[in-house]
């Protein structure tokens, strides 16, 4: 799970203050300080002239003129004062980070094919009911490819789930063998369960962390070649790395029978986890239940922070005070 908090700030935030002192301190000292006298003769009898009605629209005119220069001077002189301190948006991501952790491991042997998609639109629903956990996936045929590792980057999951379920649609297609490239490392050997169940308990790290591990694990149970591990060794290992095993069993009456399926359905249980097939609509709601029902502990990851830019709009502002500064200059001195 990310939290994001977004917010401004100045990257030299007394630059504008000090534009706003100095700004105050000239107008104090010119307020303060004796005017000085005009440059020239002093011409006697001309007091009347300020207030005649010839004169006196040009006089109201010329002081407008000089508050308006110090205000656009003082103005521009801060927005600068601001753009000089450079304003930026920093957006903090937290991610809380759950003490559980999920293997998704698939058989995609020939005898699978059938339940190939179905098996992924499931995880793709469980995958939606989880919320900061880590989750990894694996696939399996003779040999085994790691589809992603341990990641909480839940978009990164769904794209790979989305990915697998196209392509498990679709055998044998370029799309489904790019997808399983890498599970038939051995000849003449196929859906070595005891090895592939081995290589998704191998998925798992942080061995001295007080943390959940499940793993969700799809297959029929029926074994072409000689295993590495029999599924009853690779049960035992799970139980040694504090794995629990919720099977789902793609029953097909063309590959297995009641002996791999008695025989899948004791080592599941066996890990403490829970047996369904594939076809069972209670499956998904019961596997979060279970997983969920282990006491999470949100751990907080160091936060990330982003930096933008964000002065755009005071340098139109500054281009802007510039042109009035301009404008009000010609204005005074014509």
């Amino acid at each position: 799970m990310v939290s994001t908090t977004t917010y401004a700030a100045l990257t030299w935030p007394w630059l504008p203050w000090a534009a706003l002192g100095a700004l105050a301190l000239v107008l104090l000292l010119g307020w303060l300080l004796p005017r000085g006298r005009a440059s020239g003769a002093p011409v006697a009898n001309t007091e009347s002239l300020w207030r005649s009605p010839a004169v006196r629209p040009w006089v109201l005119r010329y002081r407008a003129w000089r508050v308006a220069a110090l205000a656009v001077v003082g103005g521009t002189l801060l927005v600068a004062a601001n753009v000089a301190a450079q304003p930026v948006v920093i957006e903090e991501r937290s991610r809380i980070l759950a003490n559980r952790d999920i293997v998704l491991c698939l058989d995609v042997s020939g005898s699978m094919a059938d339940f190939g998609a179905q098996v992924a639109d499931t995880f793709l629903e469980l995958v939606d009911s989880f919320e900061g956990e880590r989750i990894a996936m694996s696939v399996f045929n003779s040999t085994s490819a790691t589809i992603f590792p341990l990641t909480d980057d839940y978009d990164l999951v769904r794209e790979r789930l989305r990915e697998g379920r196209r392509a498990l649609d679709n055998p044998p297609s370029e799309a489904y063998w790019e997808f399983v490239a890498g599970v038939d490392g051995i000849p003449d050997e196929a859906s070595l369960i005891g090895d592939g169940l081995a290589s998704c308990i191998l998925l798992f790290d942080q061995f001295d962390a007080e943390r959940s591990r499940s793993i969700i694990f799809s297959t029929d149970n029926a074994i072409y070649g000689s295993p590495v591990y029999t599924l009853p060794q690779a049960t035992d290992l799970a139980i040694s790395r504090g794995a629990v095993v919720h099977g789902l069993f793609g029953d097909d009456p063309r590959y297995t029978g009641q002996l791999e399926k008695l025989e899948f359905r004791a080592e599941v249980e066996r890990t403490g986890g829970l047996y369904f097939e594939l076809d069972d609509p209670s499956l998904v709601e019961a596997i979060i239940a279970d997983v969920q029902s282990y006491q999470e502990v949100d751990m907080e990851a160091e936060p990330e922070r982003v930096r933008t830019d964000a002065n755009d709009s005071l340098i139109r502002w500054l281009v802007l005070g510039v042109l009035g500064v301009l404008l009000v200059g010609w204005r005074l001195r014509s």
